[in-house]
């Protein structure tokens, strides 16, 4: 069972239809029922929707994959507001990130498969439980001569290989802050986040085709709203406390994983910046993708262009 439908933030911030969609897949599982993704879904969505939603090859992002380098740095990482989040300092070394989300289109080019309930080539890929994402993440490596980072038995990631992997959470916060210490990147003011992000109340009741809103300062786009976005780490609820200083890399172990970003069907104080889920990974072939999880991939800075 999804550990965060217990969680106590979730108590009164998740909206009563994923705590619905969330039970239903609980018991499902519980059941030991056979568990299938779903199928696409455009009932409610208008004509012009319909077509927006559809692959276009000159629409972008395109299938280059565009990346971001960014520099190595130092941060205040978390939030005050949160039990789980204390705020404390912390130093990245430099690293590359896909400027979008993984498109559907960029996902079924590598895995020859799409698990999206929202179907459309230039909507993130959702429905993608962790284990999916690091599979991507190999694959993509592989197919640009690289060294994939994990080890598909043990699930360890080898952050000296070359290839893509997810990014660890304090990488994900840093490049999502891009330098600013308030509480959504584009600072305090809740009311400015619909410029910025697809959420509960401009999303229309699913996820959209990514690179639609305005990018953060260094050109992220969808780094907050849209689909929550898987990170490497394993989630602790006391983590932070002990945490290393240079590249915290999450607990050694655990049950679920970090997700971070928000989502298409929650409110922006979900969006903030420091703010925290977690999720099961998915290892076994079981349906633990729901529609609200996407990702992106990062590579660690060399001095190779």
């Amino acid at each position: 069972m999804p550990k965060h439908v217990t969680r106590k933030k979730f108590g009164t911030r998740m909206p009563k239809t994923h705590v619905i969609v969330v039970v239903i897949h609980a018991a499902a599982f519980l059941s030991f029922t056979s568990c299938e993704r779903k199928s696409p879904a455009t009932t409610g969505l208008s004509l012009s929707e319909r077509r927006s939603n559809a692959a276009s090859p000159s629409s972008t992002p395109d299938a280059s994959m565009e990346m971001v380098k960014l520099p190595a740095g130092r941060f205040l990482m978390g939030d005050p507001n949160e039990i789980d989040a204390p705020p404390h300092e912390v130093a990245v070394s430099s690293f590359y990130i896909d400027k979008y989300l993984v498109t559907q289109e960029q996902y079924q080019k590598t895995m020859n498969a799409n698990p999206s309930r929202w179907k459309g080539g230039k909507n993130p890929v959702e429905q993608i439980r962790w284990s999916d994402a690091v599979r991507f993440c190999n694959a993509r490596s592989q197919s640009k001569g690289l060294t994939p980072c994990y080890d598909l038995t043990s699930w360890k990631c080898n952050f000296e290989a070359d290839g893509y992997r997810l990014p660890t959470e304090a990488e994900w916060e840093y490049a999502c802050r891009a330098g600013t210490t308030s509480a959504w990147f584009f600072g305090d003011d809740a009311s400015k986040i619909g410029d910025y992000a697809w959420f509960d109340k401009n999303s229309g009741g699913h996820p959209r085709p990514v690179g639609e809103k305005r990018p953060n300062a260094w050109g992220l786009l969808d780094i907050c709203g849209n689909v929550w976005e898987w990170c490497n780490d394993f989630y602790g609820v006391d983590y932070y406390r002990s945490s290393a200083q240079q590249d915290p890399r999450g607990p050694d172990g655990g049950k679920n994983r970090v997700l971070r970003g928000g989502a298409w069907r929650f409110s922006p104080e979900s969006l903030r910046s420091g703010y925290r889920y977690n999720e099961n990974p998915g290892y076994a072939d079981v349906c633990f993708g729901y529609d609200i999880y996407g990702f992106r991939c990062v590579r660690k800075a060399t001095d190779r262009p």
